[in-house]
């Protein structure tokens, strides 16, 4: 049996095949006699007979071994695609899925859901991607090395189908932060607005309460001249009141439609409170029209009026809702986003302030119309029965909205300067956030210029370029902590609902990205390079015939982009003496050519397959011929082989692996148990099926 991990050793004695087919183990042959075994030994074309199964072995072997470690590859290779792609396909439907929730803490999980797949789960997934395609790479360039057909994934597990997939998954991820972030700020300005559509119809609903019952009475049929006309003129305020209303019916109504176009959840309910105080309102002007008709009726028989109780109403009551549209508009909830908006609520606090001083002149104004009427009443002897009956705005309840608002004021400064606190805290966040990253992004970017230009240049050995670029992946995992630091902060933005920044073009997204893309970059060309190296050592080639590999590449190689497209690589072809000239021979050979260094119809032809051929011109390799031969030398000169042969002669695993992908021999001369060793050469090398 042949030892093929020691060719240099002595041969270790055994059989071999004889001419006819037929050959006995080392049992058969002591069985013999003494005399016939010394003269077979001495005997020059025994001898040399053994010597030529030996080679013949060591090349089935090493042809085999080649075959078994590219098979093991291969399923390596199948098992991690099906990983990868059953984790893409699981998370994709997660990321398309758009539906949004009802409240903003259910939004904030999902938010807080996506960073944990974004920090924890995505970028193990990147490091596999990578590392399918340098395996996948790594054995493209094994395959061209020992002379065997291109590897062809099972379908749909093709790099291109995992690149296909993977960018699936990055647009599906693209747009969900961004679809979270709106829905979020959707959910806030809803929540804004219902909350304040309740407060603002509560003090409508505050005001009309009592309002229609006071319309409808009848008291003007038994009352005296002086109390119809003192209805008269609490009507004239009535409506004077009713339309200071008007502008607070008109924003809950407008408020309610833009709860219905932003879809609100609870908007039935919001819809039929709306519906009842319009419907409310409606009812008031029609009853208000009614009184006034009823009133006016005996207006002939009016003759005095408290013109200062009339004028006091007509004062008060636009004071009155000064005075409550001024606490409502303190009580306001407001939602900033930049220190630009606050700062344009104080100034208009600031400007609201400064009206103060006229409001009360105003108030004093009023409460001096109350005290006038007093005074005459009372040098009159006219007894004033109950309020002004022109409106029931009383003095003290002026006073005591007037000190409310005072109480307000200060309260609302104070809202305010918190929120300009926080504003001036995330402006810091911006900042810090843009110092980084504009320092990151140029950084990661100027990276991979540098690696692009070491990739197509030639200077030193592949050697050397390979410690290069080992220097520059250990200098891109040393800058990690910048990239980290920056994910902090953005942690930190993130958690402050800060949304835009003004200070920095780069997002987290597109320092992600680019941080993603130079890992791999980095990765690629280090394997390309590796790949040159097993290249070159498996080939014989010198550095001084690479340097001129790579200098006629690069010469063709116009744009830099690290590959010849068709007329590129033809124009190189010539160069080089090839005769693919255009015309009818010439294009037959291009065709060839082409159908070798680009086996996928890609359109391009990368430098490690120019250098795969360009080798293979140039050097010699095993061929399928050759192993047929080789395999004919171990049967004896037979058309085939018998497993008996194979277990003699080869290791007992490569022996085993042949008897078991081996079909059986159907030639005229086949024997029990003969196996066909020539289809199965021919299919090692891709010429026909195992």
């Amino acid at each position: 049996m042949v030892d093929y991990h020691a060719a240099n050793q002595p041969y270790q004695y055994g059989p071999s095949s004889g001419g006819n087919g037929g050959g006995g183990g080392v049992g058969d042959y002591m069985a013999q006699e003494d005399d016939w075994d010394r003269d077979l030994l001495l005997d020059p074309a025994w001898e040399k007979q053994q010597r030529k199964a030996e080679t013949a072995a060591n090349r089935i072997c090493k042809v085999l071994a080649v075959n078994q470690e590219n098979e093991h590859l291969m399923e390596d290779y199948e098992k991690l695609a099906s990983d990868l792609l059953v984790w893409i396909r699981r998370t994709i439907p997660w990321l398309e899925d758009r539906v949004p929730q009802k409240t903003i803490q259910e939004m904030q999980q999902k938010l807080e859901d996506f960073r944990d797949y974004r920090r924890v789960h995505k970028p193990p997934k990147v490091q596999e991607k990578c590392q399918l395609e340098i395996n996948f790479n790594t054995l493209q360039t094994k395959l061209r090395l020992s002379n065997r057909p291109a590897f062809m994934p099972s379908e749909g597990k093709m790099v291109s189908d995992i690149n296909n997939s993977w960018q699936h998954l990055e647009q599906a991820e693209k747009g969900f932060e961004e679809w979270l972030l709106n829905v979020i700020r959707r959910l806030e300005r809803l929540d804004h607005l219902a909350e304040k559509f309740g407060q603002k119809a509560s003090i409508h609903e505050a005001w009309t309460d009592g309002k229609e019952a006071m319309l409808k009475q009848k008291d003007y049929e038994t009352a005296t001249l002086s109390d119809i006309k003192a209805l008269i003129r609490k009507h004239e305020a009535f409506e004077s009141d009713l339309a200071a209303h008007q502008d607070r019916v008109e924003q809950i109504a407008a408020i309610a439609q833009e709860l219905n176009e932003l879809d609100y959840y609870d908007s039935p309910s919001v819809n039929a409170r709306c519906q009842k105080i319009c419907d409310q309102w409606d009812a008031l002007g029609s009853l208000t029209h009614s009184r006034r008709e009823a009133l006016e009726k005996t207006e002939k028989q009016l003759e005095t009026i408290d013109q200062l109780h009339l004028e006091y109403a007509k004062r008060a009551a636009p004071f009155n809702n000064w005075m409550e549209s001024a606490m409502e508009d303190l009580q306001d909830m407001f939602i900033v986003h930049t220190i630009e908006e606050i700062e344009g609520l104080i100034a208009a606090h600031d400007q609201f302030k400064s009206t103060l001083p006229d409001a009360d002149k105003e108030r004093e104004a009023i409460l001096a119309i109350h005290g006038e009427a007093q005074r005459i009443a009372e040098c009159n002897h006219i007894k004033l029965l109950g309020s002004n009956p022109y409106t029931t705005v009383t003095p003290q309840i002026i006073n005591s909205k007037w000190e409310k608002v005072q109480q307000l004021v200060p309260k609302r400064d104070d809202a305010l300067l918190e929120e300009q606190s926080k504003q001036q805290s995330n402006e810091r966040l911006r900042r810090q956030f843009a110092s980084q990253a504009n320092i990151v992004g140029p950084w990661i970017q100027t990276k991979m210029e540098e690696i692009g230009r070491i990739s197509i240049e030639m200077n030193g050995t592949l050697e050397d370029q390979l410690n290069h670029l080992k220097q520059y992946e250990l200098s891109i995992v040393d800058y990690k902590p910048n990239l980290d630091l920056l994910e902090q902060q953005h942690q930190l933005i993130q958690e402050a609902l800060i949304f835009d920044n003004k200070h920095t073009n780069y997002t987290m997204e597109h320092i992600r990205v680019g941080w993603e893309q130079l890992l791999t970059t980095i990765a690629r060309t280090i394997n390309e390079v590796e790949n040159q190296i097993l290249t070159r050592d498996a080939k014989g080639i010198s550095q001084e015939q690479m340097q001129e590999f790579r200098a006629s590449f690069n010469h063709f190689d116009k744009d830099h982009g690290g590959a010849l497209g068709p007329e590129e690589f033809k124009a190189c072809l010539i160069s080089l003496g090839y005769d693919v000239e255009n015309d009818r021979q010439g294009d037959a050979e291009f065709n060839r050519i082409m159908s070798v260094v680009d086996p996928n119809n890609s359109g391009i032809v990368t430098f490690q397959a120019f250098i795969d051929f360009m080798s293979r011109e140039t050097t010699d390799t095993d061929t399928a011929d050759q192993v047929i031969a080789s395999f004919k030398v171990l049967a004896g000169d037979k058309n085939f082989i018998t497993a008996e042969e194979l277990r003699r002669e080869l290791p007992p695993d490569q022996a085993e692996y042949c008897i078991a992908r081996m079909a059986p021999y159907q030639g005229p001369d086949a024997a029990p148990g003969a196996l066909d060793y020539k289809s199965f050469s021919t299919a090692l090398y891709g010429e026909s099926d195992l």
